[in-house]
């Protein structure tokens, strides 16, 4: 890499310093080119290949959130970290708690969970007059099955009519992932354990998409 060639972009002191949270090599490599300081917080199975290519490192797991958080908010502030980027969507929580520390705003927290929550951005969505589905979360599978008869119910649906589908969603996962359109109670029970808890949403008819943004050269690209 760069940082063993010696090619690395020279940093400058007087600039932002930035912590990148998770493992992206391509980060990395992109980070190398920029004249800001930078830390790769990362499991420890990455040390190794951090030393040996003067990639500057700090070891993190990053497992549960909890109060952890906070230890390694303090140690990046220790270190003159000026805010904390997610690399991937399961870094986003961790890097609001990181900076409403490091960035004196304890609202980067929140808005970090309702980037990941689908329920919580779905609320938002309604609250500023965008159509949404009805929508409720899902702890096992009666609850799935409570609401699909109560949607069918309120749609005035009789006996022999074909169900109106539903739609279960992972709370944070990225876009689509872990999506599934249910058309018959009896489909409830093709959904394993592990992926409770769910968001549940009622059919709108339509083509659904999912988006994703990131910057380039101070561009927003989608």
């Amino acid at each position: 890499m760069d940082s063993v060639k010696g090619t690395e972009t020279p940093k400058d002191p007087n600039k932002g310093y930035i912590a990148l949270l998770g493992w992206s090599v391509n980060a990395i490599k992109a980070a190398q080119k920029f004249d800001r300081r930078y830390i790769v917080v990362a499991p420890e199975w990455a040390r190794d290949f951090c030393t040996a290519n003067n990639i500057p490192f700090m070891s993190w797991d990053f497992l549960r959130l909890d109060d952890t958080s906070i230890v390694l908010a303090e140690k990046l502030k220790k270190e003159g970290v000026d805010v904390a980027v997610p690399l991937f969507e399961e870094t986003v929580e961790w890097s609001g708690a990181i900076n409403s520390v490091l960035l004196d705003n304890p609202r980067m927290y929140g808005q970090s969970i309702l980037f990941r929550d689908k329920a919580l951005m779905k609320r938002r969505a309604q609250l500023g007059g965008i159509r949404v589905g009805i929508f409720e979360e899902a702890h096992e599978k009666e609850d799935i099955v409570r609401f699909m008869k109560r949607v069918n119910q309120t749609l005035l649906k009789l006996d022999g009519d074909p169900d109106d589908p539903i739609h279960v969603k992972a709370f944070d996962k990225a876009g689509c992932l872990g999506h599934r359109m249910l058309r018959t109670v009896d489909e409830i029970d093709t959904i394993p354990a592990e992926e409770y808890p769910l968001l549940m949403e009622s059919h709108l008819d339509g083509w659904e998409f999912a988006v994703e943004a990131g910057f380039t050269m101070a561009r927003s690209r989608f």
